[in-house]
């Protein structure tokens, strides 16, 4: 069993993205603690929230006093609902939290069944429950709950696999082309993508990019695809290697082949309708594309956005590490195309998707007057340090957010409106 502890500053935020897990049944609530209990048995993020609001309020100097942490056995492991609630109260308990307030989920919409605990980790008083030693003591937890419940033990190979298979390119270290293949010899096995447009947006994560390459061999039509690395701001940073240096899997044919079997299998995907109620929602509460992808992006959702030289938006694509799947706006939803997105951030274009958000949805209701409805929470917040990158992205393959890359929203948004700015000057 793998476990996943994510820090953030937004309660509210990380119950709505477990509720619409709910709503969209691809998941359910296992077990609550001190939670305050609803007369219907059902729960909104809102209700839920209420039972935290003490200790929020109480709360002294702690920025990140939210908990998002993952359980994640093995896909093989038939794990009962007691035997997930079991191990959900042992996990807290040991790791310090069993007398906080918490909330146990459970995840259907992958391969791996798993359950997520949203808590917060400061007490009544207000004060910082201890995490020292936190990722060691999570680990030796993990490798005791495997043997009492008997699930397959996770080896240390799959636990530091993902982390250096999906590490992003950095081509000042040198070996590029060792770096990219331990990127796209592997990535077909976790992600499902339908386009070349969509791998390129998940490559684009990871500092590469591809191009088709058409040529005349022997009097025959060719083509071919070229790899390239790119440097943190998306610029290129190197020069491009042939796909076959990589493999047969890195080539046209292959992807295309895996662009068919991924459009079949995204057909009726569950995790297409959550996604989507994650976009709608952060439409509906967030004013700009800075706030826009900060929200997307701590509930493992990230937001790549294509922009042509006078800075029209011409295509966005969303990948959710959640159910390993890529999909280009227009396709995840009409309302979603990039025509649409160009007309909210870029001309002040309002649309039928925003609506007023429902007062359910809001914190501030009468009963937590003094809990605000903060910023998206930064549960995948990655910095530069391995062990926060590591202990990051629950369910997602270590790294892969913006942060990790120290991609920096504001400043991206000041340059945007820069280049407007000397748009109109010109014209």
């Amino acid at each position: 069993m793998i476990a996943k502890i994510g820090r953030s500053g937004n309660l509210y935020g990380a119950l709505a993205y477990n509720q619409l897990k709910v709503k969209n049944e691809n998941g359910q609530i296992l077990l609550t603690n001190k939670i305050i209990e609803s007369a219907s048995g059902h729960y909104s993020a809102s209700q839920l929230a209420q039972s935290f609001a003490p200790y929020l309020i109480a709360n002294r100097n702690t920025d990140k006093h939210t908990l998002h942490i993952s359980l994640n056995p093995d896909p093989n492991d038939n794990v009962s609902d007691d035997k997930f609630r079991e191990m959900a109260e042992d996990y807290m308990r040991e790791m310090g939290y069993g007398e906080q307030p918490f909330v146990v989920f459970k995840h259907t919409d992958t391969s791996r069944t798993h359950i997520h605990i949203v808590s917060v980790c400061v007490d009544e008083e207000g004060k910082k429950i201890s995490d020292k030693f936190e990722k060691m003591r999570s680990m030796n937890l993990c490798r005791e709950l495997e043997r009492k419940y008997g699930l397959i033990p996770a080896t240390d190979k799959e636990r530091n696999q993902i982390d250096k298979v999906f590490r992003q390119v950095d081509y000042r270290a040198g070996d590029i082309k060792s770096q990219i293949a331990s990127v796209v010899r592997h990535l077909p096995k976790y992600y499902q993508y339908q386009t070349l447009s969509e791998y390129n947006a998940l490559l684009s994560l990871l500092n590469i990019t591809t191009e088709k390459v058409e040529g005349e061999m022997q009097g025959k039509s060719r083509q071919g695809l070229l790899y390239i690395p790119l440097n943190e701001k998306g610029e290129r940073a190197g020069h491009p290697f042939k796909a076959s240096l990589f493999g047969k899997n890195a080539g046209l044919q292959a992807l295309e082949l895996h662009f068919a079997k991924c459009k079949t299998a995204l057909k009726d995907h569950p995790g297409k309708q959550t996604l989507k109620a994650a976009v709608n929602l952060a439409m509906q509460t967030t004013s700009n594309e800075v706030s826009f992808k900060k929200q997307l992006v701590e509930q493992g959702i990230n937001v790549v956005v294509r922009r042509n030289e006078t800075g029209r938006i011409y295509g966005i694509t969303f990948i959710d590490h959640n159910s390993k799947a890529v999909w280009n706006g227009s396709r995840l939803s009409t309302d979603l195309s990039a025509n649409v997105f160009n007309n909210y951030w870029n001309d002040n274009v309002s649309s039928e998707i925003r609506e007023p958000v429902p007062i359910q949805q809001k914190m501030s209701t009468v009963n937590i007057v003094d809990l605000p409805f903060e910023e998206p929470h930064q549960l995948f917040d990655f910095l530069n340090t391995s062990e926060k990158r590591e202990d990051g992205l629950i369910e997602a393959l270590g790294g892969l957010l913006p942060e990790s890359q120290g991609e920096d929203y504001e400043e991206l948004n000041f340059a945007h409106k820069m280049k407007k700015k000397q748009k109109r000057k010109r014209s």
